[in-house]
């Protein structure tokens, strides 16, 4: 049988605002087109993934060539196609446990668990977005921390300045959050960034850290919780509990330009928003 390939293009992760106003017939027209349009954006994700999904195209390849067409153009015989003209396997076809699947994680791995947008409680061991493919990192970010700073901008960020790459528009994307976020002064007090890239292993595991990529920001100031601050000592597989005081309003705006917030994992890092569309496209496909 001949391999199956298909190409990706870009996918958008926004909702979009509404407004209610009372617009003049040449608006309302305009306003009308401007919807059509939008909704057919909103089914393009979805009409992409139809097609993929009757080719054969897991569910995590698919949610990757649309978060990455930059990087990743399509998938054939269980290897992600990259658009250099190299490949790399995407189900290494081993079990592991639940350790195994954040310290050796093969891309398949990646989607193993699930970002319930339906509950601020995670599930046991519902640490979606934490098991990241190394060798899939490095080669879209950069494999040393020279090789990532060549990528890095400045992103002015409520009287600070944030170190973010401009690799997959990801600098672009906080760029919006921001101009979000400062719509809602009221909640200032979380905004205060507490770093972002940072070259470094996870402190007490074997694999690299979201920060090393410059796609990462921890916020929050004097409202950080962290699962390992909750329970000292404690081991992967333990239970912790839980503890959250970052509004969700914060979470929905980051959410809604592609991060997804550390809150949301069982091992919670409430301060943590990381630039992952590839997580959030997935569950768009789980539930279709």
């Amino acid at each position: 049988m001949a391999a199956t390939l298909v190409m990706a293009s870009v996918s958008a992760i926004g909702l979009g605002c509404k407004e209610n106003k009372t617009a003049a017939p040449e608006q309302q027209k305009t306003a009308n087109d401007g919807q059509e349009a939008a909704k057919q954006e909103t089914a393009a994700p979805k009409a992409k993934a139809d097609v993929a999904q009757q080719a054969g195209i897991p569910a995590g390849a698919r949610a990757l060539m649309d978060a990455y067409p930059n990087f990743i153009k399509g998938y054939s015989n269980n290897k992600i196609l990259l658009t250099d003209g190299t490949e790399m396997t995407y189900d290494d076809g081993r079990q592991k446990s639940f350790v195994q699947k954040l310290d050796d994680a093969d891309i398949e791995d990646m989607f193993a668990f699930k970002y319930d947008l339906n509950s601020w409680t995670p599930e046991f061991q519902q640490d979606a977005g934490r098991s990241r493919s190394e060798a899939l990192f490095k080669k879209m970010y950069g494999n040393s921390a020279a090789a990532v700073r060549k990528h890095l901008v400045s992103v002015p960020w409520f009287g600070q300045n944030v170190l973010f790459t401009t690799v997959n528009g990801a600098a672009e994307h906080l760029k919006a959050v921001r101009d979000e976020l400062a719509k809602h002064p009221e909640l200032k007090a979380y905004f205060k960034s507490e770093g972002s890239f940072y070259w470094r292993q996870v402190r007490g595991a074997n694999r690299q850290s979201a920060h090393s990529y410059g796609m990462t920001i921890d916020i929050g100031g004097n409202y950080k919780t962290y699962w390992l601050w909750a329970k000292p000592g404690a081991k992967e597989t333990d239970k912790v509990p839980y503890k959250n005081k970052m509004p969700h309003e914060i979470v929905e705006i980051f959410e809604k330009h592609g991060f997804i917030w550390g809150g949301r994992w069982y091992h919670y890092d409430t301060m943590h928003f990381e630039y992952r569309p590839e997580i959030l496209l997935m569950e768009k496909y789980r539930d279709n």
